[in-house]
């Protein structure tokens, strides 16, 4: 048979051949080879505790412990039986009961106590109370290292099969202490068998000796309680060991090397302590009445250590932990910079709303990110710089905030135990009334337990993870512009260079600097347009900037590239819904147009630009409410201008020009907007600016 398969085999029936143990009498000679091959067994454990790295090196420890209790407490039964029945239980446990304790009844039973109390109440008491905080503190940490993970995951530090990896050793160790915890009662509880045991074999051989076979009262005394007190000793030596191994595991840090090396590298690593401790030493020969030569051989073995370390390797590493020291100081140059250092975008969750990214309780957040930044590299053509996900205590309750840059831009709610009801007719479920953070429809806050209720009478049900991912997908593609850094445009052309060399090498540096490419691919997606199509793009700028440098007409230019895609988001059915000017004031906007540094943009009076924004406030507004998404259409010549006077009162009407509505069937007028303001139009089909 294979190795493998008899190590498969070996354990289940070695736990089989134990329970046998319980019922089935064991002969003398069988019971000294099992109680030799016990004591050996648990101190293999202890050493195998001793020289691991870490407690999930020996994760197996918990089973084992389980194992060999019940191993020594079948060894109990059987050498119970043989001293009862036969007053003989093996040369193990005679010479335990008669050479160890020199057949002295009282000595035996005084070593017995003293074993119990090691062990029971000191050792195992300790392990035991260090097992459940272990286990406790574990698990309390676990959404922390887990957030970890994932952040390190969205960062790129490592890979999703290191991630995963992490994962599965954080889900271990936590098993691990847990089952930990359960294992030490298996020792406390041993501790008390042996007790409960050793009792009944004192009481039990004595009845038996005097009642059964007539012994009198001192042979039975002598006979049976020197071998129940053997027993005992037989049993507690490798429940010491043990409950020893115990201690070691739970108390156990993650280290570099084994036990042994930390514990002599660490204490013998100064000269001073060893010195102090040599010298104290010696000082106490000084006492009248003390033994001068064991305290002389102790304080002379401390000088000697002292003498043999190396000055020049303790300096060293003297100047490696001032130099570790300053490197984790929080005042140091390197921690300052990390403390100042922002992240892109981040996004802050209270204290109450960790469960959305706790996996243990089904939270997905984490996961919804990244497939967040896969869905925007798709969309918009961009890779978004990663999410940097943390609990923030100073956020009021069941709230989150999206950052950018260090600075808050959006801020909801997402209350625990609840979703998002959206709707018109919602006065009949309770909950808390609220808006919709991307659109600003009314909603409401409502049970999880009346979800199907509410998408029963008509409402749209978001779970509290898509809201707040909705949340920042928006977030992220109204700042867009301000993600797409200058390392991220160098990524974008050394990826086009791959593949269309010959487009980069004429384009950059040669005739359009970095930063003026990432100008104006920051422009398009200021007014949400994809620029996936990268190729198209440089390609349009490469012709452009021959003729001209400047910024409004390179990205007029990419923008005619990109043609119909620009207005194809906009077109439902074949139609696209227009606002449009007045010619009129069309023609006073191009009188007033004047270029500046930033662009060209258009001069008009106070009264006539306030009517103006007004009146496309009002058109756009009504168009929404009848259920369709305007656009603004002008003069290609004045269409930049218009965008930027248009921004920031209407950042979401798109401003298209007349040459760029080809990808729509037909035009439908939602409005006309003059110079005293809009004069909202029927949806009449067919109707062209």
């Amino acid at each position: 048979m294979p190795v493998k398969s008899l190590t498969k085999l070996g354990v289940p029936l070695g736990i089989v051949l134990i329970v046998v143990m319980l019922v089935v009498p064991l002969p003398a000679m069988m019971l000294d080879l099992l109680i030799a091959l016990n004591i050996t067994g648990a101190l293999l454990v202890l050493m195998v505790a001793m020289f691991i790295h870490r407690p999930l090196d020996f994760a197996a420890f918990p089973s084992v412990i389980l194992v060999m209790t019940l191993f020594r407490l079948a060894l109990n039964v059987s050498a119970t039986r043989l001293v009862l029945l036969d007053g003989y239980a093996g040369k193990v446990i005679d010479t335990f009961g008669h050479f160890v304790v020199g057949g002295s009844l009282i000595v035996g039973l005084i070593v017995f106590s003293i074993l119990l109390v090691i062990q029971f109440v000191v050792i195992t008491n300790g392990a035991g109370r260090v097992a459940e905080v272990g286990a406790r503190f574990t698990l309390d940490a676990m959404p922390g290292k887990q957030m970890a993970i994932d952040a390190d995951l969205n960062s790129g530090l490592i890979d999703e099969e290191e991630a995963r990896r992490r994962r599965a050793e954080v889900h271990a160790e936590a098993d691990f202490h847990g089952a930990m915890d359960g294992a030490s009662k298996f020792v406390k509880g041993d501790a008390i068998a042996a007790i409960v045991i050793t009792l009944v074999n004192l009481l039990g051989g004595f009845a038996i000796g005097v009642a059964q076979y007539g012994m009198p009262f001192g042979d039975a005394i002598n006979t049976y309680s020197l071998l129940s007190i053997g027993d005992g000793l037989v049993s507690q030596i490798p429940a010491l060991l043990l409950s020893v191994a115990t201690g070691l595991i739970v108390t156990r840090s993650v280290a570099d090397s084994d036990m042994g090396s930390d514990i002599v590298g660490q204490i013998f690593a100064r000269k001073m302590p060893l010195r102090v401790a040599g010298f104290g030493a010696l000082a106490l020969c000084v006492i009248p009445g003390l033994p001068k030569l064991p305290f002389l051989v102790a304080g002379g073995a401390m000088l000697i250590a002292a003498s043999r370390i190396d000055d020049s390797a303790a300096s060293t590493t003297t100047e490696a932990a001032a130099a570790a020291e300053l490197v984790e100081s929080p005042d140091s140059p390197e921690a300052l910079v990390a403390e100042i250092r922002v992240d892109p975008l981040g996004l802050e969750l209270s204290a109450d709303l960790i469960d959305l990214v706790d996996t243990r309780t089904g939270g997905d957040l984490l996961d919804r990110v990244k497939a967040l930044r896969r869905k925007v590299a798709g969309e918009l053509g961009i890779v978004i710089p990663p999410v940097r996900t943390r609990d923030n205590l100073e956020l009021p309750p069941n709230t989150y905030a999206i950052t950018l840059f260090g600075a808050e831009v959006a801020r909801g709610e997402a209350p625990r135990g609840t979703v998002l009801a959206i709707g018109d007719f919602l006065g009949s479920l309770p909950g808390t009334p609220t808006q919709e953070p991307v659109f600003g429809l009314e909603a409401k806050w409502i049970p999880a337990e009346l979800r199907h209720q509410a998408e029963i009478g008509g409402a749209t049900v978001v779970d509290r993870a898509s809201v707040v991912t909705t949340h920042l997908s928006e977030v992220v593609h109204h700042h867009a512009s301000r993600l797409l850094g200058r390392e991220d445009v160098r990524l974008l052309t050394d990826i086009v260079k791959r593949s269309h060399p010959v487009v980069i090498e004429e384009l950059t540096p040669t005739q359009l600097p970095l930063g003026e490419v990432q100008r104006v691919l920051r422009s398009l997606l200021e007014e949400r347009i994809p620029i996936r199509d990268l190729v198209s793009i440089f390609e349009a700028l490469s012709v452009r900037a021959a003729v001209s440098k400047d910024h409004d007409g390179l990205v007029e230019a990419a923008r005619a590239a990109l043609d119909p895609s620009l207005a194809a988001p906009y077109v439902i059915d074949g139609a696209l819904h227009a606002i449009s000017l007045e010619p009129v004031l069309e023609q006073q906007m191009l009188e007033g147009l004047r270029p500046t540094e930033q662009g060209s943009v258009i001069v008009l009076d106070p009264e006539t630009a306030q009517n103006v924004l007004l009146g496309l406030v009002q058109a756009a507004q009504a168009a929404e409410n009848n259920g369709v998404r305007p656009v603004l259409v002008c003069a290609p010549q004045i269409r930049a201008a218009v965008r930027r006077l248009v921004a920031p009162a209407v950042d979401r009407l798109p401003v298209l020009a007349y040459s760029e509505l080809g990808a729509a069937r037909e035009v439908r007028s939602v409005g006309v907007v003059g110079a005293s303001g809009a004069h909202p139009a029927l949806l009449a089909a067919g109707a062209h600016p």
